[in-house]
Order: C-alpha cells, then structure tokens, then sequence
C-alpha cells in the first residue's frame, strides 16, 4: 500500500533530473538498447527513459548501480533507496563490476551474476550468465560491443576482446581474441573475422 501511494509521487521525473549530464548521457545510451522493444509513447528522452524504467526491471538494476557508482552523498543515498523500495530491481541479478560503459542491455537478468573487472560498451547479457572471479581478485575484462548469451560463463582473469560472441552455455576460462564466435565447454572459437574455424582457445 505504502508502495502504491509513493508511486504516486512524481519519482520517475525527479530521478531523471537528478542524472549529472555525463551520466544521463550514459543512461540514456542504456534505454536506446532497451527501447526498440516497446511500442513508443514519445520522442522525448525523459518520456523513453520513464517508459522502459517502468517496463523492464534488469534496467532499473542498472540504473540502480550506475546511481551508487555516482554517489550522491547522504540525501541523494536516500533517494535512490526510495526509489529502488517503489520500484524494485529484478530478483536475482546481481552487478558488481568497477565499470561498466554506456549502452549495456540485459536481457532477461535472471540467475545473473555479472562480476567484472570492466565492461566495455554497448554489450549484451542474456539470462542465467555468470561473469565471475576464479579466486579473490581475477575476474574477467569484457570489451566493446560484446554478446554473452543464456547460461555462458566467464570465469576468471580472462580478456574477451571487442566484438566477440559467446554462445549459450559456453564456458571461458581463457582470453578470447577480438571479433570472435566462441561456443562450448570448454569454449573454442568457431568464427574469426566472419569466417568459420575450429580452433582451442
């Protein structure tokens, strides 16, 4: 009930004009990844970025991580507490990275653990991934423009270069050159440079 009446309040709009112009140039690199899913119900950036806020809770953990990274001090704290108690992230993903780029998507975020050093930009996260450490500092490094799909893993110290693709249920647990396919347990690449091949990582 407490929930329902502080929904009423104009929240979406007052989180959106607190972003500093750096983050809301990241945030709103991350809804243009999300929008091309939903029906458009205006052109504006406040009015994409309250619609796929309210639709997809995986944006609103991000979001909710970004808003941490960024401080905020004491009373902004506050804020985004009230605002994650009114509209909760999604269950079950959990975001631990030093630094994530602009323009990530995750898609579906259930079961997902993403523990990276860095990520780079416009990636994609399927549900059911792990991005891991292998001990108490290795983790992996995720470049640019890459896609880890349903039940991947990346374990470890690990590089997974720009433009790579993991496939589902992949296992990494070694460094993947850039613009590469990798399937399997243990992962090997399939494609190089859009040409297929079959070699261990």
């Amino acid at each position: 009930m407490i929930q329902v009446l502080l929904r009423m309040l104009p929240l979406t709009r007052l989180a959106f004009s607190r972003l500093s112009e750096d983050l809301r140039g990241v945030v709103l690199a991350d809804v243009e990844r999300w929008a091309p899913e939903l029906e458009p119900v205006g052109d504006g950036p406040f009015q994409k970025f309250r619609q796929v806020f309210l639709t997809f809770p995986e944006f609103r953990s991000l979001l909710y991580y970004r808003l941490a990274k960024a401080g905020y001090g004491p009373a902004g704290r506050a804020f985004n507490r009230l605002l994650a108690f009114c509209y909760p992230r999604q269950v079950g993903l959990c975001i631990y990275a030093k630094e994530i780029g602009k323009g990530l998507r995750i898609q579906h975020g259930i079961a997902t653990i993403i523990a990276a050093e860095t990520i780079g930009e416009n990636c994609l996260i399927n549900q059911q991934v792990t991005i891991g450490y292998s001990n108490k500092t290795d983790r992996p490094t995720i470049g640019d423009d890459v896609s880890i799909r349903a039940g991947a893993k990346v374990i470890g110290g690990v590089v997974i270069g720009d433009h790579v693709k993991v496939g589902a249920n992949a296992v990494v647990l070694k460094d993947v050159p850039p613009n590469c396919t990798v399937v399997g347990v243990p992962a090997r690449i399939v494609k190089r440079d859009g040409v297929k091949v079959d070699e261990k990582l």
